[in-house]
């Protein structure tokens, strides 16, 4: 039987604040999110003992490799603690949870703070562009390309539309559930961007311009500058947490299940070697299979939400048959009953995902699963979901080539 590994809480910095125009930097969010998951969860920095960064790229938008070494630069607690720095792209926060989570079922730490970051309001869109460019084969798929991602997942629409056909009315509709989830949500980005029908405005002016293929702007996840922190912990850590609260150790939410794949990282190998199958990403549906397998749950009904990785309205398109709301291509159905609406059946992205609520690389993996955390312990405010306790995510790194599922429930 896998050994349980509970998530304690954590802390998320505002996504719409802009860093360096705060005349702050990535070490000054490091330490206040630091700080924050700490006071959140009422842990002393002598009580962690391990902890991961999830980041994608530090060394291009800050010049700053070796982002464990902060951690002992905020509180001498930290001196002689071990941490390490994990990259897998857009997916690189889960894979920091990943790493901490196995540390823990392998019996190695009873405790790990885990902090995800980005800071991308340091460069003009143009090199920004080359920078998220790397995620892919970058001399093969990006380089002279002006939005290399964009394109990409323009291209993942036009796989849809070529195998089931894909209407673009449905991807808007994804762009307006997730900004108008984002309204609700006081760390979201955009939650203050529109004042009146969300479905209109986001159909009109510069949300409306081209962006590359079939995708315009109100399709594509925001540049952020955010970070989150999450604490997770053994069951004996979590036990000796809760009776020293005065709360029931089944009352803190856990991993119930997890899946981690990988697949080639240029975007038409990955597609030569999905030819034969009816998902366009196997690897990405292998992820979620395995996680609800593990979480021993039949389907995806078996949970009260989804947070998924919406890097691009094609993305989500993708996710929800992938997840298995709907047979393979026909994605569109749930998407017309309803059921992702925030009062549907099986809401996805309630917190706004990372087209209304913002996608700090390296922090996305992270933040959906304090979002989840906030979801099974009712605390997530306005975007809650009427008894929550089991939420399924998915966050992927580069075009799917790192795909990471996780149930968290009690």
């Amino acid at each position: 039987m896998t050994t349980p590994v509970y998530v304690l809480g954590g802390y998320q910095t505002d996504f719409a604040r802009n860093w360096s125009k705060e005349g702050k930097d990535f070490s000054d969010a490091f330490g206040e999110t630091v700080a924050g998951t700490l006071d959140a969860t009422s842990l002393e920095a002598s009580e962690i003992e391990v902890a991961h960064v999830g980041n994608f790229a530090a060394e291009l938008y800050c010049n700053q490799g070796h982002l464990g070494g902060f951690f002992a630069e905020l509180d001498p607690a930290f001196a002689g603690v071990p941490t390490g720095r994990h990259e897998a792209a857009c997916a690189s926060g889960s894979l920091a949870l990943m790493m901490a989570s196995a540390e823990i079922e392998a019996g190695r730490y009873g405790s790990a703070l885990i902090l995800g970051l980005e800071q991308m309001k340091t460069v003009d869109p143009a090199t920004g562009g080359d920078y998220l460019g790397t995620a892919a084969w970058f001399d093969q798929e990006a380089k002279g390309v002006a939005f290399p991602f964009p394109s990409l997942f323009a291209g993942l629409g036009d796989v849809y539309e070529e195998r089931y056909g894909l209407k673009q009315e449905h991807l808007t509709r994804i762009a307006e559930i997730n900004y108008t989830n984002a309204r609700r949500n006081p760390h979201a980005q955009t939650r203050a961007w529109f004042d009146g029908d969300v479905a209109t405005q986001i159909c009109e002016g510069k949300y409306d311009r081209d962006v590359a293929g079939r995708l315009r702007v109100r399709d594509c996840s925001q540049i952020t500058d955010g970070a989150v922190g999450l604490v997770v912990a053994s069951e004996e850590f979590a036990a000796q947490y809760a009776a020293k609260r005065g709360v029931e150790l089944e009352s803190i939410p856990r991993v119930l299940g997890w899946g981690h794949t990988a697949a080639a990282i240029k975007f038409e190998t990955k597609l030569a070697q999905a030819s034969d199958s009816e998902y366009v990403l196997p690897q990405t549906r292998r992820a979620i299979q395995d996680a609800l397998g593990r979480a021993g749950l039949e389907d995806i009904f078996g949970v009260d939400g989804v947070e998924t990785h919406d890097c691009f309205t094609t993305s989500q398109y993708m996710a929800i048959d992938h997840f298995g709301l709907t047979p393979p291509g026909q994605s569109w159905q749930a998407i017309e009953e309803g059921v992702i609406d925030f009062d549907g059946e099986l809401p996805f992205n309630a917190s706004g995902g990372l087209i209304g609520g913002g996608h700090p690389v390296g922090a996305t993996g992270v933040r959906q699963i304090l979002d989840a955390h906030r979801q099974v312990t009712g605390t997530a405010g306005d975007y809650q979901i009427e008894g929550a306790s089991k939420i399924a995510t998915l966050n992927i790194g580069g075009s799917a080539t790192t795909s990471v599922a996780t149930i968290i429930g009690r």
